[in-house]
């Protein structure tokens, strides 16, 4: 298929009306993902788009409650050092946040497990025992 100003585009991705249609927001990211619009929410990928697609699906289905989406936890207060210099807090933002079964759910949707990530879990998973993060 041509459109008028000379592009191809291919019939099948037309084909399929519950299709993920990507929004490009910007660039692709260093991780080369294409970030995304449902709903009126962004997500940075494909895959986080999809995961919300089946959790809404869940919700309107009563078999989860309570959905958030980017939840921030913060896993420590700003801060003075020795130096009383100011120090940041630090905080980790989940992509869900759900109950099933009464039980709270925190999900990630991960393509790349990154050093920052790994230390954050690390310390999520201490300070707000016994939830875990949950890898999508």
């Amino acid at each position: 298929m041509i459109d008028n100003t000379g592009r191809h585009y291919d019939r099948a991705k037309f084909k399929d009306p519950t299709a993920i249609k990507a929004i490009s927001l910007a660039s692709k990211n260093k991780y080369g993902n294409k970030k995304l619009v449902i709903d009126d929410h962004k997500f940075d990928s494909k895959r986080e788009a999809r995961r919300y697609q089946e959790l809404k699906m869940m919700l309107h289905a009563g078999m989860i409650t309570d959905l958030e989406l980017q939840k921030p936890f913060v896993l420590q207060e700003t801060c003075k050092n020795g130096n009383g210099e100011t120090v940041r807090r630090i905080k980790y933002v989940a992509d869900f946040v759900y109950k099933q079964n009464g039980i709270t759910i925190v999900e990630d949707t991960k393509g790349f497990r990154n050093s920052v990530y790994l230390l954050k879990k690390k310390i999520f998973e201490h300070k707000f025992y016994p939830l875990v993060i949950r890898e999508i």
